[in-house]
């Protein structure tokens, strides 16, 4: 497996600019990639998945965004995957929470043990099931659909989750779970309520990640990233926010941390545009180049 996929650090070597602060690194022969991790205890590989109407697989991908090596998880239907987080050990999560019509009541989050990551088939340790306590209809009148997650990542052996805002006359809010990271069913805790700017296309929130530091969460959405300090220290708030826009639109679905200054962003195919995975430099962001 080691001669599969070259380690990631190669793939940033051989880099060529679009928009104002992302370099694009490559070609994804995935069109739907809908969240990435990068694992350094996996060899640092990127692993990535598919949404829903897609196979229950997660990809190792290499230097070019291509796939080299796949593992099925047997026992964990696609329904509709949105993003995936890891832990301090390597092994890997599954959100399974894509909930467009606000209407599921399935909910959930797979482990797969990083040990199981180098193998063909695999089964997830077990599943993470939760519900929102606030929803009360499935789905809920279209002024209240606020019940779609795309983002997410573990921290503390807890998940923090970011809903993507569904509802008519879209204002950029949403809302931010907390889930505890252990197997059965359990009610997602409201935390906070924030918001990114009121324009859908550019500001509904697509894919979240956490420093491996624990000091800086990132938010994505089609044309921005939002960075906030000390969250998991002082709890979210508003005047955590602070944006910024990448002066590139693509549906960006996917992004991680390689090091805490290092993002890894990945598209889906638009039209005649292939998916494409991109690296932004923080410090390019603060400096604004």
């Amino acid at each position: 497996m080691k001669n599969l996929i070259l380690p990631l650090s190669f793939l940033l070597l051989s880099c060529s600019g679009t928009g104002n602060y992302l370099k694009l690194i490559g070609k994804l022969d995935k069109n739907e990639i809908s969240g990435i991790e990068y694992i350094e205890q996996s060899n640092e590989w990127l692993w990535a998945i598919e949404d829903s109407g897609n196979k229950n697989k997660i990809y190792g991908l290499d230097q070019e965004g291509k796939t080299q090596h796949s593992v099925t998880i047997k026992n964990a239907k696609n329904v509709d995957w949105e993003d995936l987080t890891s832990d301090e050990e390597g092994n890997l999560y599954i959100g399974d929470f894509g909930n467009n019509d606000n209407a599921r009541k399935d909910l959930g989050i797979y482990k797969v043990k990083n040990s199981d990551l180098k193998k063909k088939k695999a089964s997830a340790e077990y599943k993470v099931s939760f519900y929102y306590p606030e929803q009360q209809k499935f789905p809920p009148k279209r002024s209240k659909r606020f019940y779609d997650v795309e983002s997410f990542f573990e921290y503390g052996d807890n998940f923090y989750l970011f809903t993507k805002n569904r509802s008519a006359g879209f204002d950029g809010s949403f809302n931010v779970y907390k889930v505890p990271n252990s197997k059965g069913r359990h009610k997602a805790e409201l935390i906070a309520s924030l918001t990114s700017c009121d324009n859908y296309r550019k500001c509904a929130i697509t894919a979240a990640d956490i420093s491996p530091d624990g000091k800086t969460v990132v938010l994505l959405s089609g044309q921005k990233i939002w960075l906030l300090r000390d969250t998991l220290e002082k709890g979210f708030n508003q005047d955590m926010m602070q944006e910024f826009d990448l002066g590139h639109y693509s549906q960006k679905e996917g992004i991680c941390f390689k090091d805490n200054n290092t993002l890894l962003i990945a598209d889906e195919k638009h039209k005649n545009k292939k998916p494409s995975l991109y690296e932004l430099k923080i410090s390019d962001l603060k400096s604004g180049l």
